[in-house]
């Protein structure tokens, strides 16, 4: 009786938790600030508490997590009207490296150690802090780099080279299962992916992990269980 009880919280902390972090919005964890980080945190350790505790009422965890969640959506709504707020809750950028002169007292301020500045470094390709021009450190905690103009990789507008227009792919065949909405995107339907896919000599959908469309209606497609390629284009 008792493990039906705690499976039955658990079921419901967790649909309570999935639609309270919904309502939150969709921040990834890298782009979180303090105070969203905080707010997540006690939201999971309360709906994990209503799921153990005998206790703890569950109607009154529900409460608690739907107050949290609705402060968080008052605070982001608040922060993006008042700059004043949002650089009281949230934080500003701080300036920690600059023309490859590593900022002290923002360092100290910012609270990172020097080792995990010159990891960061490394891990974005700057082995050479002089080749740096900035290093922020943003309000969620991650840096930006912006290396000098002279060590700044080229790209083909540097040297006027024109390039075609790639766009996205589309997702068209999932694991076996055809995507039709992704289909209605491009302005296709299934009738025209099945016959291109009989023209590459694939007859079974449910055979194919992954198949891909480019703007130019290039198909590719991965067959299960085999690590190869088979590329089509339009005649």
């Amino acid at each position: 009786m008792d493990f039906f009880y705690i499976f039955m919280k658990s079921i419901g902390s967790i649909l309570a938790l999935f639609f309270f972090t919904k309502a939150m919005g969709r921040k990834q964890v890298s782009q979180l600030n303090l105070y969203d980080y905080v707010i997540g945190i006690t939201i999971g350790s309360v709906a994990a508490e209503i799921s153990i505790n005998f206790e703890a009422k569950f109607l009154n965890g529900l409460i608690v997590m739907g107050v949290y969640t609705i402060v968080s959506i008052l605070i982001a709504h608040f922060t993006a009207k008042s700059m004043k707020l949002r650089r009281f809750v949230v934080g500003v950028p701080i300036i920690i490296i600059e023309d490859g002169k590593i900022i002290e007292d923002n360092v100290e301020k910012s609270k990172i150690d020097l080792s995990d500045l010159l990891q960061e470094a490394r891990n974005n390709g700057y082995f050479d802090i002089s080749e740096i021009e900035f290093a922020i450190m943003e309000a969620n905690g991650k840096i930006s780099f912006k290396p000098k103009s002279k060590y700044s990789p080229i790209t083909p507008s540097d040297v006027k080279l024109k390039v075609p227009y790639e766009g996205l792919c589309s997702n068209l065949v999932v694991d076996g299962q055809i995507m039709s909405n992704n289909l209605k995107v491009i302005e296709k339907d299934d009738k025209w992916l099945l016959t291109r896919l009989r023209k590459e000599g694939y007859n079974h959908v449910e055979d194919l992990l992954l198949v891909t469309c480019d703007s130019k209606e290039k198909l590719t497609i991965y067959k299960k269980g085999e690590d190869s390629t088979k590329q089509g284009c339009l005649e």
